[in-house]
């Protein structure tokens, strides 16, 4: 059974259950083999197996893909989609040996399967992402302390004014052109503080790999985790007069599923989203996850490095199509720059085990993909969380995720040291996590691009490195108070393995 940190969110339950995750490289293509399969019996191909879904990673153009489809069936396998523009093939085999043959065949680069589970095996319930929820005092009392500038909870949200958010609402909301997609667990579109900014044309439900437009699919069922609806009010909540605010309340949310109903995130629907995303012409992409079942996906692995393959190949074939891509660094309170690391919860789908990592080689996708934006998390007293990961040269900036309140105690009004958005059936809830603050970044981005709107992906996120505030390393680091060392920052003031290039500021962001 996976635990928190692997479907998710990287939000986190706070004070118990720190969630995990890592990060991610560019795997570059090898060499194909000169074999061909495709006049391969298929009377001879085993199909006893359990039932998995593959990703066939293909060298060339179109012709190859085609070839390779034909070997793809005389393995035994069956093409669910088939992602030319970046020569991604997502198959379901049951074949035991199938990703074993297709990499013999001319054409294939790499091909490993996405997960340990058969598609039929998978029973967990739905995670409990730790919330905590929001007193009807509590509400009672924002609402009578809100200006008439602000929504009825906004005095309780103090990440805004943390990264002068308030102050940008006073110069723009936002432009309506600006579409950000949160990939995720789905996004609850009714929610009264969703419904005036979502886009309906750039979301789809993509957990299969291939995206289903119908209307609604993009919704978290019941009994789904309601992660992906708090991190679209982070971004984009509408400054209505209703509940909460939203670090950019002007520009768009799309809602793009890629969490199956028992709480995975595997590659196929990773490429999937990025994909949709790419072709909806979505300005920015919000990734608040590590992909299943790998914590850190090694390439040294003939299956796990076809994973990093795809989903790198997904995530820059969107960047070239416009679109900044935004990811949580996680949550196990890593040195993601460190020579070496125990991940003792992979793979998560089945029975994990223990084995110690180099991060250089064993990545965490898609957050430090090459061209992802990886947010580490602070707390309301403007520290690095407790439970951020965080690593020289791996973390490019930081923001609000919120923490324990006992750790990180807000300035009054504001009550919870959590961050508070929106949740399922209209109502509002506290998380924390690095899937917290990747929203924040993301809402930010969105401004900037509002702001220049014919910025290329490369010049929005210069202008948001240079525009973060500048934080120095705080050593030592002892957030917890019991003497003992929590963490060591490494770096200078301007580039630092807790906060990056430094705090996101909004207001800048808003400032031609």
């Amino acid at each position: 059974m996976a635990h928190l940190g692997s479907r998710r969110g990287r939000a986190l339950a706070l004070p118990v259950g720190l969630a995990l995750t890592a990060s991610l490289g560019f795997l570059p293509s090898g060499a194909a083999s000169a074999a061909e399969l495709s006049d391969a019996p298929t009377s001879a191909v085993a199909t006893n197996g359990p039932k998995l879904t593959y990703v066939v990673n293909v060298a060339g153009g179109r012709w190859t893909a085609a070839s390779v489809k034909k070997a793809i069936a005389a393995a035994g396998g069956e093409v669910v989609v088939s992602y030319d523009q970046i020569g991604v093939i997502v198959v379901h085999s049951q074949n035991p040996e199938f990703a074993k043959t297709i990499r013999t065949a001319r054409g294939v680069v790499s091909a490993g399967a996405t997960r340990t589970a058969p598609l039929s095996a998978q029973t967990d319930t739905a995670v409990d992402e730790g919330a905590q929820s929001l007193s009807a005092a509590e509400a009672k009392a924002a609402a009578a302390r809100a200006t008439d500038e602000q929504d009825p909870l906004e005095p309780l949200q103090w990440d805004l004014p943390a990264i002068k958010a308030d102050k940008a609402h006073q110069k723009t909301l936002g432009s309506k052109r600006v579409t950000v997609a949160v990939i995720d667990t789905g996004v609850d579109d009714t929610h009264p503080d969703l419904a005036p900014n979502f886009d309906v044309k750039a979301s789809a439900n993509c957990v299969s790999g291939k995206p289903d437009t119908t209307a609604g699919s993009w919704r978290p069922n019941p009994g789904e985790s309601d992660h992906g609806t708090h991190v679209a009010g982070t971004i984009a909540a509408a400054k209505n007069g209703v509940g909460v605010t939203g670090v950019a309340p002007g520009v768009k949310v799309s809602g793009i599923k890629v969490s199956t109903p028992d709480g995975f995130f595997y590659t196929e629907a990773v490429v999937c989203g990025f994909m949709w995303a790419a072709e909806q012409g979505v300005e920015v992409t919000n990734n608040s996850y590590y992909t299943d079942p790998w914590m850190f996906a090694c390439k040294n692995d003939e299956d796990q490095k076809a994973l990093i393959e795809a989903v790198t190949r997904a995530s820059r074939y969107a960047e070239r199509k416009g679109t900044v891509n935004v990811a949580a660094a996680g949550n196990s309170k890593f040195d993601l720059a460190a020579d070496e690391i125990l991940d003792n919860s992979s793979p998560n789908d089945t029975t994990p085990g223990d084995r110690v990592i180099d991060p250089k080689e064993c990545l965490d996708y898609p957050a430090m993909l090459p061209g992802i934006v990886t947010v580490s998390a602070t707390g309301a007293k403007d520290l690095k969380a407790s439970y951020s990961n965080y690593g020289l040269g791996v973390i490019d900036v930081s923001a609000p995720g919120g923490d324990r309140t006992e750790y990180q105690t807000p300035d009054a009004p504001a009550v919870n040291g959590r961050i508070l958005s929106t949740t399922v059936n209209g109502g509002y809830n506290y998380k924390a996590g690095t899937s917290m603050a990747a929203p924040h970044a993301a809402g930010v981005l969105a401004l900037i691009k509002s702001t220049h709107p014919h910025a290329s992906p490369a010049a929005l996120k210069a202008l948001l490195y240079a525009q973060a505030d500048d934080r120095a390393c705080t050593n030592p680091y002892d957030i917890e108070g019991d003497g003992k060392i929590d963490a060591v920052c490494e770096g200078g003031k301007n580039k630092n393995g807790f906060y990056g290039a430094g705090l996101i500021d909004a207001l800048d962001a808003v400032r031609r």
